[in-house]
């Protein structure tokens, strides 16, 4: 399911030169919600408006190489190899959680306790029953039916595979090296799904189904999730408090562009498959007025939409990265040299 956000302004023109209107942006489904609600918010305080289209990750890093966009999201960090030979910036702009939506007769929110070994044996195909004993030993007085499990999977090149496929690879060495950590892979079994949206609906009409999503599409879609044990051995909610705990020893300066992994953290109430979703500009963009303007965005976004953000369990970068970031967009500039924010 492909879903559009336009939320423009009209353009007006003063003295024969274009003021701002839209500003245009594709990709990572991961934050779709929290962009749509800053961008509603961002409207009514400037009566400019964004134009995201919410296409996954692989489609934003393709639009934003083929300069068609502003800003392209990904929630899969481009590598520094990557990032300078497309001339690109890459930045966080908030983190969130992936969880495990299910839909099992009777099995409410947060009742069912997974492993991460033992969800990639459910999409190795290994495990195939929701009865199978490694399920049942950890969850003792939970009533889990003789039923084939039904995985779903992202079909596109998707940032959130990236986030989960990563987390497996961490947790199974098995499947790190029989499948691996990328934005697409090769399934051995399920049934794909295009975006968190696709993902939320397939899990919603299939019996006995078990999908990965953006927590915020499990909560706007009340689909029941199960917990994950992290790597302390516990299995803490999924929320803005076990995502933040995920983040706290987070080293932001150990890749480019910011580019870390926050999967599998250590800390009693991290939640295990957290992760920040990222935008890329050009850093000599041919249009500097569009990208100066979609900063302008991000940076009202990083000092008034951390309540939002809040509101939707995801959760602000730390006040010390956002002003690193805003260090880093002096490497933005215009024809002449200069930094355009």
């Amino acid at each position: 399911m492909r879903k559009l956000l336009i939320l423009a302004a009209a353009a007006a023109g003063l003295s024969g030169v274009a003021q701002a209107a839209d500003i245009t942006g594709a990709g990572a489904t991961f934050p779709f919600p929290i962009y749509s609600k800053w961008a509603e918010a961002y409207k009514k305080e400037t009566g400019i408006g964004l134009n995201y289209q919410s296409i996954g990750s692989g489609g934003g890093i393709r639009q934003i190489k083929a300069k068609t966009v502003a800003f392209g999201a990904t929630d899969a960090p481009l590598k520094g190899e990557d990032l300078t030979k497309d001339g690109l910036i890459q930045f966080p702009t908030v983190m969130g959680g992936v969880v495990p939506a299910i839909n099992i007769a009777g099995v409410d929110a947060g009742k069912l306790k997974l492993t991460g070994p033992i969800v990639a044996e459910i999409y190795m195909g290994t495990i195939k029953k929701w009865n199978d004993p490694k399920i049942t030993a950890i969850n003792a007085g939970v009533t889990l039916p003789d039923a084939n499990i039904n995985p779903v999977y992202r079909s596109d090149g998707s940032g959130t595979t990236f986030v989960f496929t990563d987390y497996l690879s961490k947790v199974s060495p098995e499947w790190k090296s029989k499948v691996g950590a990328n934005t697409s892979v090769q399934w051995a079994v399920g049934i794909g799904g295009k975006g968190n949206e696709g993902v939320s609906a397939s899990v919603k009409q299939v019996a006995n189904s078990i999908g990965y999503v953006e927590y915020a599409y499990a909560k706007q879609n009340k689909l029941n999730f199960a917990l994950i044990q992290n790597a302390d051995g516990n299995y803490p909610a999924p929320d803005d408090k076990s995502f933040q705990a995920a983040a706290a020893n987070a080293n932001w300066n150990e890749a480019p562009g910011f580019g870390i992994s926050l999967n599998n953290q250590k800390g009693a109430q991290a939640w295990p498959i957290t992760a920040a979703t990222f935008l890329l500009v050009h850093a000599k963009p041919e249009k500097p007025e569009e990208v100066q303007a979609a900063l302008k965005f991000v940076d009202w976004a990083y000092k008034n939409g951390d309540q939002l953000a809040l509101d939707l369990d995801y959760v602000p970068l730390p006040a010390n990265v956002k002003d690193q970031v805003r260090n880093a967009w002096k490497g933005v500039t215009d024809p002449a040299g200069k930094p355009i924010f």
